[in-house]
């Protein structure tokens, strides 16, 4: 052979090899597991919703989707987490809010970028019927400013969806109930029904077996309109006599803020379709909740909103995040 053919298969070998370093990644999901962060207790809504979501997903994406609790500080641990995982798409997370966390904790548009809204739904006030609690909650109110030391509140921690709604209504009622602070939803409940602790302001879900038992006294929601799918006899707050009281409580998907945008974009479609899928119809009524809906951007915008609402307002009531 002369050399040059042997040079000019040289140089076409050459120019058909791609070192490993340099090959293309293989397209987002491909062969690997997402890892779903959530940071509260097994057995909440947060944690009930996360798994009936990552099994639909697991459905879309054609890889594994496991749910990971990682639990402490009020969820901020598992933000921490999420926020310095790599930002390849195989990490998700979900927020909720409204919240209170310090400034260190990251959040969206400081570590974390927004995919998708779940889900959003009310919360709701109760006390155990062991205590003989009040009948109403205008009675309940009564009772609260005539013996303000008697009465406390659990909720799932410091700066929570939960935490705010308590605050709230000390605020417009003109109560001074105290807080007492769990570690999540599905642990304060316990202490509630028992009686150990007089009230719980606490989501739907973790809730409902003790109130089809007739086990605690719900006295309100604590959104703007009933939930006729699951509590249609209970008021409002606004209904119940506390006028201006609107709070939900609401769950966001995250990644990391690096995750590239096409990324963020295949996975908010897949969320949109999921959360107004026939499988997640029953579930999320049952939690007492509704499906979110939008564009990245257009969550983006919410969360922003709801950020300003409340933290203007807790600098109001001196709520401070310690997490």
């Amino acid at each position: 052979m002369k050399l040059s053919t042997v040079s000019l298969l040289a140089a076409l070998a050459a120019s058909l090899w791609i070192p490993a370093s340099g090959a293309e990644a293989p397209v987002w999901p491909h062969a690997k597991a997402i890892t779903w962060i959530v940071g509260f207790p097994p057995g909440g809504t947060m944690d009930t919703q996360a798994r009936m979501v990552a099994q639909l997903l697991s459905r879309k994406t054609g890889q594994p989707v496991v749910v990971q609790n990682k639990v402490g500080a009020s969820g901020a641990l598992a933000l921490r987490a999420t926020a310095s995982a790599p930002a390849d798409g195989y990490t998700v997370m979900t927020v909720t809010g409204p919240g209170i966390e310090a400034q260190d904790v990251p959040r969206f548009g400081n570590g974390l970028k927004p995919v998708a809204l779940l889900s959003k739904g009310p919360m709701v006030l109760v006390a155990s019927m062991a205590n003989a609690p009040p009948a109403d909650l205008q009675a309940l109110l009564k009772e609260m400013r005539r013996r303000p030391e008697a009465w406390s509140y659990a909720s799932s921690g410091l700066g929570t969806p939960q935490h705010l709604a308590g605050e709230l209504l000390n605020k417009l009622a003109g109560t001074a109930m105290l807080h007492v602070p769990y570690k999540g939803g599905s642990q304060a409940v316990g202490d509630v029904v028992g009686g150990q602790v007089p009230l719980g302001m606490l989501g739907v879900m973790p809730l409902l077996p003790y109130i089809r038992a007739g086990k605690v006294r719900v006295y309100a929601v604590t959104s703007a309109a009933r939930l006729p799918g699951v509590l249609p006899d209970v008021p409002t707050m606004q209904e119940a006599g506390v006028p201006g009281y609107d709070i939900s409580q609401w769950y966001a998907l995250a990644v990391p803020e690096g995750v590239p945008l096409d990324c963020v974009a295949q996975l908010n479609r897949w969320l949109n379709d999921i959360m107004v899928s026939e499988e997640m119809k029953e579930p999320l009524r049952a939690i007492g909740s509704l499906p979110g809906a939008g564009s990245p951007a257009a969550v983006a915008s919410f969360v922003r909103a709801e950020d300003e609402k409340w933290r203007a307002f807790a600098r109001r009531a001196g709520i401070q995040a310690t997490n």
